[in-house]
């Protein structure tokens, strides 16, 4: 395996490039880093970058990294700081170079609110909304950032519905019922086993129960015109499944460099987007 090198070569558009890195290695500071070359190396502006992570806390954390890497190397590269670290030593370049990288990254941190750094959830609703890809099916519903209570109340509707008349013990507490419908909801793409199993038995009261519930979540989200994040998701998958996709050209010529933190936390949905959008991208 190739050990990554902040100060080599730059990743060619079109490049597909898979850091791995122990928590505490300085994944986060890499990331700041390749950002700050992008912008003071090449013609890639702020606006043009795509930054991803797979919670607010850690999307708040990159954009602090990223201006305060930026901010260090517009102080040292117009001499007001000392050029103390490797980044902003590569950055300094010839005199003239230097001219350029300055002006880019002051250009950058005075347009720094136009950086797209989200989460996934984040970044799906951007796109569907001012890209135009959503689609007139969207229209009027209402994004539910949980949708935990309306689980609940669909478990407690169920739940009675199905084993309050029964003489004997339930096959499935209501704790238990709760705990599989917010597993199911919250994975919808797990397999759900066994694929056949006997109605009277655990398993198949189990199935049974969480296919109950997805249905019903459904059709109280149709009937209440709201969607969850996986529904934004879903929805933006689809749009760019033709290799044709309008939303595909869209959203390249948006953002020309793409950086995803926290990869391994992605789920299959969310690597379909990503690999659909920009993955083998040439311009």
């Amino acid at each position: 395996m190739e050990r990554f090198d902040l100060l080599g070569p730059l990743p060619a558009h079109g490049a597909t490039i898979v850091l791995e890195a122990s928590a505490g290695t300085g994944k986060t500071f890499a990331l700041a880093g390749l950002v700050t070359r992008y912008l003071a190396e090449t013609d890639v502006t702020l606006d043009e970058m795509l930054l991803i992570t797979f919670n607010r806390a850690a999307s708040r954390e990159l954009r602090e990294r990223v201006r305060d890497q930026i901010v260090a190397a517009v102080a040292a590269l117009d001499g007001r700081m000392p050029t103390d670290t490797d980044l902003v030593r590569h950055l300094l370049g010839s005199e003239a170079e230097r001219a350029v990288r300055l002006a880019r990254l002051r250009d950058a941190l005075a347009n720094f609110d136009a950086a797209t750094i989200a989460t996934t959830h984040e970044f799906c609703g951007s796109v569907l909304r001012s890209l135009g890809v959503a689609g007139d099916s969207d229209s009027g519903f209402t994004l539910r950032e949980s949708l935990d209570d309306l689980v609940a109340e669909i478990v407690d509707d169920r739940y009675l519905a199905r084993f309050a008349n029964t003489d004997t013990d339930p096959a499935l507490t209501y704790a238990q019922a709760l705990d599989l419908a917010r597993n199911v909801v919250g994975d919808p793409y797990a397999q759900r086993r066994p694929l056949d199993p006997d109605p009277d038995s655990a398993a198949g009261v189990r199935l049974d129960f969480a296919e109950q519930v997805l249905d019903e979540l459904e059709r109280r989200k149709r009937r209440l015109r709201i969607l969850g994040y996986d529904d934004l998701l879903l929805r933006l998958s689809k749009a760019l499944a033709a290799a044709d996709s309008p939303a595909r050209d869209r959203m390249r010529r948006r953002w020309r460099i793409v950086l995803v933190d926290e990869f391994q936390d992605t789920d299959p949905i969310q690597w379909q987007v990503l690999e659909r959008a920009f993955r083998a991208c040439r311009r």
